[in-house]
């Protein structure tokens, strides 16, 4: 019978799964931004902040499997398809074939790597922050594809497109959802507040 998953629930699979604490402070991150953009939409924040949670549950142990290894834990665990499908679509066309179609799918395949390129222009500034992190700083950093060269900019690109918006739009989504969860991600930094 399947059941909704629990915050804590994805949370301790994630665990489970992963040791690497950049790869829990990313799953946090995705998750603060798809938080933030339900909201912002009026959708289910407990539910999209739980896809984004999980959604790379796989990818420390399972690399080379990536995505598809994740379908089976959750369904081991009698995830709902609707979370299932959300997960393995972020993957689309790198690992994946199942392509976004859902807002909150489009959302995680587009901010999933951008959240990257946010962290690590965050970390090149002097406060080490994302709190005071301006969008423009972001962009710049977007131009120069030697900057966080792992970051593929085009999948970026084609998920703002899905979404009918501007990459500097999801810039703007993507680093105050990123600030909601600035101490647990660990890029509060020296901002004073």
């Amino acid at each position: 019978m399947e059941q909704i998953p629990t915050r804590k629930q994805a949370l301790d699979l994630l665990r489970e799964y992963n040791q690497s604490e950049s790869l829990i402070k990313h799953a946090l991150a995705v998750e603060g931004v798809m938080r933030f953009c339900a909201r912002k939409r009026g959708d289910d924040e407990e539910k999209w902040g739980v896809v984004g949670l999980i959604h790379d549950l796989d990818y420390e142990r399972f690399p080379e499997q990536h995505c598809s290894k994740t379908e089976e834990i959750l369904r081991e665990h009698d995830w709902p398809d609707e979370y299932i499908r959300a997960v393995v679509s972020h993957g689309w066309g790198i690992c994946s074939d199942v392509e976004p179609q859902s807002e909150m799918e489009k959302v995680l395949y587009a901010i999933d790597e951008l959240t990257g390129l946010v962290t690590t222009t965050a970390l090149v500034r002097p406060s080490k922050s994302v709190m005071d992190l301006k969008p423009k700083s972001v962009k710049k950093k977007w131009k120069d594809k030697r900057f966080a060269a792992g970051v593929d900019r085009s999948i970026i690109e084609k998920g703002a497109e899905m979404l009918g918006l501007q990459v500097a739009d999801l810039i703007v989504d993507t680093i105050a959802g990123m600030q909601d969860v600035a101490e647990e991600i660990g890029l509060k930094g020296d901002v004073v507040e």
